[in-house]
């Protein structure tokens, strides 16, 4: 039954979007109370499952999205980001573009949560589709993928971490083990699958990311632009080295930890930005200020739909959850004969399609083959972790808040959304877990 409630949800939403032309945030909206009435959900409980879904998006987001949008404005608004870009192109060479945006979005992602990385990499990407006249969606999958991989398969990530733990597996040999799954999943989702969806046409927001050419010997130093742009990075990787390495009772370590914060590092990113970018101790300081400001506020409204749709997002994945859907899902695959890392995939993946969140997919799908582990001493606890982080970046769709930003950040129709983002999403799944398979012979 939860199965047939899912589709017809899934369904409705499409239908309320595609044919009667809603706003995606009312389409989510209504959806998710319907799947509360179908699984007959406590009228009270439906409304907190709404409530709760947006306030932990949102909770978890705002502050990131809106400072990283601030970031964005001051990075492009300055020409921090066009120095950034003009030289990654002189780098890579403009037909290697998409090279130099992957491992940048590597590098990020590595230290950064995929939401952070993806508002600090979006203005970088427009200018460099601008510099080099290339797809901007083109560009934009091959950030997207690397960034995806990195929140999947690799620690210090959430999910990754988290079954590291629940599993007892070596973190260090995750992390490499990861690598070697990580490399052939961005290079044929973020390299290879680019190629077919050139003429995906992108139609942003408008104001959301300026893309003004200025004259190269107004733009700021590229040591200074690149030190800004991932300061917020470095302070999260701080924060994470931190937590790996010091005493728990190590008096440094909160600090950093409070640094390394996402929401505090990108504050924090946005200060360093108006300190170094806006020209401090000269004349026209605090009017560069106050024109900074300005671009600033013209991008947050820009984006201030994207927030609702994601919120929406999230109130559409907490009812699924909540309402037991994924777990019925998930148990389904309890008791079958798939190879345990096969099994461990899959389960995500049904649980990733269910309600959404690729954390919560790998953390149900690690409870459910935990004990699965436990009897097959044989079976390597790391690519079990990989396996899983692998499942959890499957098929993601409407019930997944990363769907929402990525089709209103770049303007894509849902049919053009499903043929980018959801088919990089699955080529990065499915390799994953090849990736995995082939390991599993040589450790």
């Amino acid at each position: 039954m939860s199965i047939i409630i899912l589709v017809a949800a899934i369904a409705l939403l499409l239908i309320l979007i595609t044919v009667f032309k809603l706003s995606a945030f009312m389409a989510l909206t209504i959806t998710a109370f319907s799947v509360g009435f179908a699984k007959q959900m406590p009228l009270d409980g439906m409304v907190k499952s709404i409530q709760g879904g947006i306030g932990a998006t949102l909770g978890g987001l705002v502050l990131v999205m809106g400072f990283g949008v601030m970031l964005g404005a001051i990075l492009s608004e300055t020409g921090a980001a066009q120095q950034i870009s003009d030289s990654l192109i002189k780098l890579f060479g403009v037909k290697r573009a998409k090279w130099a945006v992957l491992i940048t979005g590597f590098a990020v992602g590595l230290a950064m949560f995929y939401n952070a990385g993806f508002v600090v990499l979006i203005p970088m990407v427009f200018l460099v589709a601008a510099r080099t006249n290339l797809p901007l969606v083109y560009l934009g999958v091959a950030m997207a993928s690397s960034l995806s991989v990195t929140h999947g398969f690799l620690p210090p990530h959430p999910g990754p971490t988290a079954i590291v733990v629940m599993f007892k597996a070596d973190m260090g040999r995750t992390l490499l083990l990861g690598l070697c799954a990580a490399i052939p999943a961005m290079f044929l989702s973020g390299i290879v699958y680019s190629e077919f969806i050139k003429n995906v046409k992108a139609n942003p927001p408008v104001g959301l990311v300026e893309t003004r050419v200025i004259e190269s010997d107004k733009l700021p130093n590229f040591g200074v632009s690149l030190l800004v742009a991932l300061s917020p990075v470095l302070l999260m990787a701080l924060g994470t080295i931190a937590e790996l390495s010091l005493p728990h009772d190590a008096p440094a370590l909160k600090t950093l930890k409070f640094l390394g914060d996402p929401s505090v590092s990108m504050l924090v990113g946005v200060v360093v930005a108006l300190l170094f970018l806006a020209g401090i101790g000269k004349k026209e300081f605090t009017k560069n200020i106050e024109r900074l400001m300005s671009k600033c506020g013209g991008a947050l409204s820009a984006s201030a739909s994207i927030f609702l749709i994601i919120a929406a997002g999230g109130a559409f994945k907490q009812v699924l959850t909540d309402s037991g859907i994924g777990k019925d899902i998930a148990e389904l695959m309890n008791g079958s004969n798939f190879p345990p890392l096969v099994l461990g995939w899959l389960v995500a993946t049904l649980v990733r399609i269910s309600i959404g969140s690729a954390t919560v997919a790998g953390l149900m799908a690690a409870g459910i083959v935990q004990p699965l582990l436990a009897a097959n001493p044989s079976v390597s606890p790391e690519l079990m972790v990989l396996s899983i982080g692998a499942g959890s970046l499957m098929c993601s769709h409407v019930n997944d808040t990363g769907f929402w930003m990525f089709k209103e950040y770049f303007g894509l129709s849902l049919k053009d959304t499903f043929r980018t983002w959801t088919v990089m999403e699955t080529i990065v799944g499915i390799t994953g877990l090849i990736a995995v398979l082939i390991l599993d012979y040589f450790v």
